[in-house]
C-alpha cells in the first residue's frame, strides 16, 4: 500500500486508515509473519475468510477498525479496533490493538494509538476508552500508560483467548483526562 490514500487521521511517522480488501494480501502477509510474536495475546484474522468477517465487523456501527500505516512507505505497521461503541450516556467503547511483529517496539503503535483516542474522543464523540490487558503483556501496559490510561483494576478469567479464559487488567482513559 503506498501513500496516505483514505487516510482518516494523519501524524508525524503514521497515518490511520480503515480496513479495505485492497489491504487484504498485505494484512494477511503480515499477520502469517508476526504469528510467534503475537501468539500469547491475540489471534489475528489469517485467512481469506477471517479477514473479511474483520472487514463486515469493522462496518457496523458498533465497531471500527483502523491500521497504523508508516507514513515513508504506507506500510501496515499494526492495528487498532475501537469495538463495542456505546452512545447515550456511556459514550464509551473498548479497545484492541496488536503491531506486526517487524514493527514492535519501534513507536509506530503509540503515534497510532494517540491518533486513535484523537479520533474516538472527536469525531466519534466518546468520553471512555477501557482497554483489557494480560499482566503479563508489559509492551501493551507500557503502550496504554505512556497514552495516559490508567489502570482501574483485574478481572479473573475475563476473556477467551486461545481456548482459555484469561486475566486482564482494565485500563481506561477519559477525553478529560486526555486534555490534561
Amino acid at each position: 500500500m503506498a501513500g496516505r490514500r483514505g487516510a482518516v487521521e494523519v501524524g508525524r511517522r503514521v497515518f490511520l486508515c480503515a480496513p479495505s480488501v485492497r489491504h487484504r494480501g498485505e494484512f494477511l502477509a503480515l499477520m502469517r509473519s508476526s504469528r510467534s510474536a503475537l501468539r500469547p495475546w491475540v489471534e489475528p484474522p489469517a485467512d481469506r475468510a477471517a479477514f473479511a468477517v474483520y472487514l463486515r465487523r469493522t462496518r457496523r456501527p458498533t465497531e471500527r477498525g483502523f491500521l497504523v500505516c508508516r507514513s515513508q512507505d504506507g506500510a501496515i505497521a499494526g492495528v487498532i479496533n475501537v469495538s463495542q461503541i456505546f452512545h447515550g450516556n456511556f459514550q464509551s467503547a473498548y479497545l484492541g490493538f496488536y503491531a506486526g511483529a517487524p514493527f514492535i517496539g519501534k513507536g509506530y503503535m503509540s503515534e497510532g494509538l494517540r491518533l486513535v483516542l484523537r479520533h474516538a474522543f472527536s469525531r466519534l464523540g466518546l468520553h471512555r476508552l477501557e482497554a483489557n490487558i494480560q499482566p503479563a503483556n508489559r509492551a501493551s501496559i507500557r503502550l496504554v500508560r505512556r497514552a495516559g490510561f490508567r489502570r482501574e483494576g483485574f478481572s479473573p478469567r475475563y476473556l477467551k483467548v486461545f481456548g482459555r479464559w484469561r486475566d486482564h487488567e482494565r485500563w481506561a482513559i477519559t477525553a478529560e483526562a486526555r486534555r490534561r
